[in-house]
């Protein structure tokens, strides 16, 4: 599974979690940082990724699209890169679980 963060998630992240999710990038490796959310949404969705934010818009735009890409919501309150990578490796086997179940659309990490 390859991740896309978004700009609000640091982009140490691709290096930290290589092992875990290999072929993942950041928005602003692809030029995206300064991009629209629909033009995030139409990237990773051409290009397999599976989107990973803190900001809703993805999630809410995933309940009545007629095709989306995965989405890792992730709604804790300030946190830090660590904590997030902690998050995203202790619930890796559920954001995994995403590409197993074509129903499942978005996972929610508090």
């Amino acid at each position: 599974m390859k991740l896309l963060f978004d700009q609000n998630i640091s982009p140490r992240l691709v290096d930290s979690l290589t092992d875990i999710f290999p072929d993942s990038l950041h928005v602003k490796s692809v030029a995206l940082d300064r991009a629209s959310d629909n033009e995030v949404w139409k990237y990773a969705l051409a290009h397999g990724f599976t989107i990973v934010t803190r900001d809703s818009d993805f999630q809410e735009r995933s309940m009545v699209a007629n095709s989306a890409p995965k989405i890792v919501w992730i709604q804790r309150g300030n946190c830090s890169t660590h904590e997030i990578e902690a998050m995203l490796r202790t619930h890796s086997d559920l954001i995994l679980s995403l590409e197993r179940e074509p129903a499942s659309g978005f996972v929610i990490l508090l």
